[in-house]
């Protein structure tokens, strides 16, 4: 037997739910729900109900407020009770570092246009009587949170979709799903009966992965056991207590119809379902393990005494997925097209449901997303993030960070070390510190002598200030190395490839051969998806480069925009060609010194790119930088890169050759305003917005995106556009690093995108974008007193459109002067 659908959702949790529910409200109403077993059955059930609206991107923030306004009005559209209050909530804090935290989140949420509030000791046992404070350092309050019945806001969603036509089906488990030519076809359940639809939605939760995987897609989550107990019944127990986190003692406290839940993220996690979720898992809690919450249980009687004369009625034990970085899987998968996933939820499935169902339905329905959604993005991860051994390490961290100090710049612990540079050895011995980005080890920074290697956090200066500001300043006087292997490296082949190129690029790629294009890739509503170099290599080939933070995704829009009747290959090439940087105003001297090519302007122009003889290798020499000074990036295939790196760093002893990590690219390229894809610019910018017009070729006349530029260039003046920040703080300047308000004479006028300190320069740097109605001009930047709020203070800035450092470009070009910033 076998029906026809529009789309089949996998899954009847809170977040499949809201999808059937919100792809009604689109009119999507031929929809077909599968739950292997009950609603709410896997997690949602035993969920803690938590609706808090801060999250740590205004996007992300915007979907989780929709959620507590779904919530207000659900019941009365559906009939159904959902238990939701806003309650409000209050963070604690211990410490300083922790209040810090909390007065930066409370100035980003005011940003986004939320409530928060900072408050005392005092005022925090104003709202929480039970509270002990005497150990507070201060607190944030947050009026609008608040909480709600996971089951019953659950069924509330089912109803509404129900009653708009869509088919919720109990006991319906699906054995596959349905894949030709790369693209969904439906399901197959286990019955034997099918369900074609072109669109298919795996929200099964902690059964995603392995549905997933059987198609070969990558969805990276795991299971963890996750505790909290509920009190017996506390006389007078006020109903209207706030949410509590306690996130220096891993706990949070909700008010629980006269009880009191006490739930906990504790440091060191257990992964669950390893070795397979038993088929008849249905409303099951785990066993219990009071050994493993006692800690937090104690700490919890010390913050609220009167813990120490109730008793426990339960402790509970219950399975939630979670991913390797923290953020769930949402959108379409990279790997088959009409595949979707929304799952890993890390905890904040109830609070992100609403956006979630919201997001993805528009989604399907409009072949694209309604906002950036970078940060949830599936194709953020890289498909060996899905090995069962990596999620098991990395699950024991990642629960526990939920509430651990968010601090920039944190690493990972766990699950470290899967893949290296070919340079790595070398590298340590060197000094390297590594960090890591979609799994890649690369030099965070290099300690000196005698200087410890150990990370020590902050929201100031970090421990490797000093380090950083030492190749910053070496890359600035003379010559700095660095790996950039983790780049993403692609080839397009092929008869077709310039045509397949001009199309998806912004600028005319119909070039020289050794000529270097920087351009980006544009959606059809005019948005930046990839920010890239592209190299003619041959008259039929072009060398592709881009951020390795976005390989999947950006391979992924590229072999997708290859019809199927054209003729060319794309090639991911990232393994097997490191990158090597080498920068500064002796990179020319030294280069040419073991190459004995022309390196001369007239020889070699910025933006060009050419084989050259480097010791007994050949590599690809292409002149450019994203660091600010001369300099040219080195491709070395992967047999031959330990010679070159050699060959460079022998002879660079007489240059005052040192080595840079990633600290000092991002300190240099703040400076020079270079944009980072997924900060600065993203799906939701266009490059007029971006300041980066000269990288689209107006003359041509086709490529994606370009109607939608065109309409924007006509709506004149650009309301929003991309600005550079300088601090004009004199000592100890606080640090920029996202979502910190911008103001304009006092008022909000648009948001940090990134920051860090240029030590070329010797300030605090930040950029963002600003709105304005009447226009974003040079006057409306020089005219007004522009402000920054930083943990609820505002400092004065400097702003103007161009980089802070050398904004003629003469140290590209090799023409150095003394005392250029």
């Amino acid at each position: 037997m076998s029906e026809i659908a529009d789309v089949v959702i996998i899954g009847g949790g809170v977040a499949g739910c809201s999808i059937a529910y919100h792809l009604a409200e689109l009119g999507i109403t031929n929809v077909v729900l599968c739950e292997r077993k009950q609603l709410t059955c896997g997690t949602t059930w035993h969920a803690a109900g938590l609706v808090t609206q801060l999250r740590a991107t205004r996007n992300m923030t915007e979907l989780a407020k929709y959620t507590g306004e779904l919530f207000t009005r659900l019941e009365a559209e559906t009939g159904q009770a959902t238990g939701y209050r806003q309650n409000g909530s209050l963070r604690l804090a211990t410490h300083e570092a922790r209040l810090e935290e909390l007065k930066r989140g409370a100035s980003m949420a005011r940003n986004f246009g939320l409530e928060a509030y900072e408050v005392s000791p005092g005022e925090i046992r104003e709202r929480y009587p039970l509270v002990e404070v005497g150990d507070l350092a201060g607190g944030i309050w947050m009026p609008k949170d608040g909480q709600v019945n996971p089951a019953d806001v659950t069924m509330a969603m089912a109803k509404g979709a129900r009653q708009k036509g869509v088919k919720i089906r109990e006991h319906c488990s699906v054995a596959r799903i349905l894949v030709e030519e790369g693209c969904a076809r439906g399901v197959v359940l286990t019955d034997g009966s099918e369900i074609y639809a072109e669109k298919v939605v795996i929200a099964g939760g902690m059964w995603s992965r392995d549905l997933a995987g059987d198609i070969g897609v990558s969805l990276p989550l795991h299971a963890a056991e996750h505790f909290y107990v509920v009190t017996e019944q506390i006389p007078d127990l006020p109903r209207d207590l706030p949410v509590m986190f306690v996130g220096d003692e891993c706990s949070y406290y909700k008010e629980d119809a006269g009880k009191i839940l006490l739930g906990c993220f504790e440091p060191e996690a257990k992964p669950w379902g390893h070795h397979g979720i038993p088929e008849d898992f249905c409303f099951d809690s785990l066993p219990e393990d009071f050994d493993h919450f006692e800690p937090i249980l104690e700490m919890a009687v010390r913050r609220v005494p009167k813990l120490a004369e109730t008793g426990i009625q339960l402790l509970f034990n219950g399975p939630e997925s979670f991913t390797p970085d923290d953020r769930y899987l949402l959108g379409e998968t990279p790997e088959v097209s009409g595949l979707f996933c929304a799952c890993g939820f890390n905890s904040v499935g109830i609070l992100s449901s609403g956006g979630v169902g919201k997001a993805l339905a528009a989604w399907i329905h409009d072949g694209h997303p309604p906002m950036e959604l970078a940060d949830v993005d599936v194709r953020r991860m890289q498909p060996f993030q899905s090995n069962s051994r990596y999620l098991f390490d990395r699950t024991k961290e990642t629960l526990g960070l939920l509430f651990a100090m968010h601090w920039p710049y944190r690493q990972f612990e766990t699950a470290r070390g899967v893949r290296r540079s070919p340079l790595h050895d070398r590298l340590l011995s060197r000094g390297a510190v590594m960090t890591e980005a979609a799994g890649f080890e690369r030099p965070g920074f290099f300690a000196g002598d005698e200087r410890s290697r150990e990370i020590t956090y902050s929201y100031g200066p970090q421990s490797w200030f000093e380090d950083t500001r030492a190749e910053c300043l070496n890359t600035r006087d003379n010559v700095t190395l660095f790996d950039q292997s983790c780049f993403a490296k692609f080839e397009l082949r092929g008869r077709d490839a310039c045509r397949i190129l001009n199309h998806v690029s912004a600028a005319n790629v119909d070039v020289a051969l050794g000529k270097v294009v920087y351009t980006q890739w544009l959606n059809d509503r005019g948005g930046i998806e990839a920010d890239v170099t592209i190299t003619r290599t041959a008259p039929d080939c072009y060398l592709i480069v881009t951020l390795g933070a976005s390989q999947t995704r950006d391979f992924s829009w590229l072999r997708r925009s290859i019809p199927d009747d054209a003729h060319a290959i794309a090639t991911d090439l990232t393994a097997g060609l490191p990158m090597l940087g080498l920068m500064g105003p002796k990179s020319r001297a030294l280069l040419e010194k073991v190459s004995g090519a022309d390196l001369s302007d007239k020889g070699f122009p910025f933006g060009t790119s050419r084989e050259i003889e480097l010791g007994y290798a050949r590599v690809r020499a292409s002149r450019l930088t994203y660091v600010g000074e001369l300099g040219w990036e080195l491709y070395v295939g992967a047999d031959y890169v330990q010679h070159v790196f050699d060959v460079l760093t022998d002879a660079g002893e007489a240059f005052g050759l040192g080595h840079g990590g990633y600290f000092a690219i991002n300190s240099l390229r703040m400076e020079k305003g270079y944009r980072h894809w997924g900060h600065d610019i993203g799906e939701e910018d266009t490059p007029m917005q971006a300041g980066l017009s000269f990288a689209v070729d107006w003359d041509k006349d086709d490529f994606r995106g370009r109607m939608a530029l065109l309409q924007a260039r006509e709506r004149r003046p650009q309301t929003r556009r991309l600005i550079q920040l300088r601090l004009e703080v004199p000592e100890n300047p606080p640090l920029l690093y996202h979502e910190e308000p911008i103001l304009r004479d006092g008022v909000i006028v648009g948001s940090v995108t990134s920051g860090g300190y240029g030590h070329r320069i010797g300030a605090s740097l930040g950029m963002g974008y600003v709105e304005h109605g009447d226009g974003v001009s040079s006057e409306f930047l020089n005219t007004g007193q522009f402000e920054v709020e930083v943990a609820l203070r505002r400092y004065p800035v400097s702003v103007q459109f161009k980089g802070f450092y050398d904004p003629a470009n003469d140290r590209i070009r090799g023409q150095e002067k003394k005392g250029i910033t």
